[in-house]
């Protein structure tokens, strides 16, 4: 049996307003739980806890890193909270895909005009050069990822008249 197994991990780019927000929280954190123990107000310590739990929600949502397991035809994606939480968020089969190109291929100009849904599990931003591609998925679906090498080699093997690597 001709099984491959392929396992890419891909960090995002983190979100600037999700950086500044979480300094906010700290730091409002850190006032209020100083104004409630210095003067012993109890809303104070409230919003303190409120704010707290907040920084943690925001700092769980700021360190993101996406998960590619091919395993045996099927493309499964994981999303990572900070290292330690895990998230499956998809997985497709080889059989349903239609396309897979780069994110600016000359392959995917028959799929531009479809109305679609968009999911990027991608790195979020374009680098120079572009390492993204596009999956279209029954007719429906558009995703995007930025996969390995090692991962487009795999795919392209398993179905090479579907994945192009112009």
């Amino acid at each position: 049996m001709n099984e491959s197994y392929v396992e890419c991990l891909v960090k995002t780019r983190p979100n600037l307003f999700l950086k500044f927000l979480k300094i906010l929280l700290i730091m409002l954190t850190v006032v209020f739980f100083i104004i409630g123990m210095g003067m012993y107000i109890w809303p104070a310590l409230i919003v303190a806890l409120v704010t707290g739990v907040g920084t943690y929600f925001v700092w769980l949502h700021s360190d993101i890193e996406y998960e590619y397991l091919y395993v045996d035809r099927e493309l499964t994606i994981d999303k990572v909270f900070v290292k330690s939480r895990r998230k499956r968020v998809g997985s497709y089969s080889m059989e349903r895909m239609e396309v897979v190109a780069p994110f600016r291929s000359h392959h995917l100009d028959g799929y531009k005009h479809r109305q679609c849904k968009v999911k990027d599990y991608g790195i979020g931003v374009q680098e120079q050069p572009d390492q993204r591609y596009a999956i279209y998925y029954e007719g429906n679906l558009k995703i995007i990822i930025s996969p390995s090498p090692e991962l487009i080699k795999a795919l392209k093997n398993s179905a090479p008249r579907k994945v192009f690597t112009d």
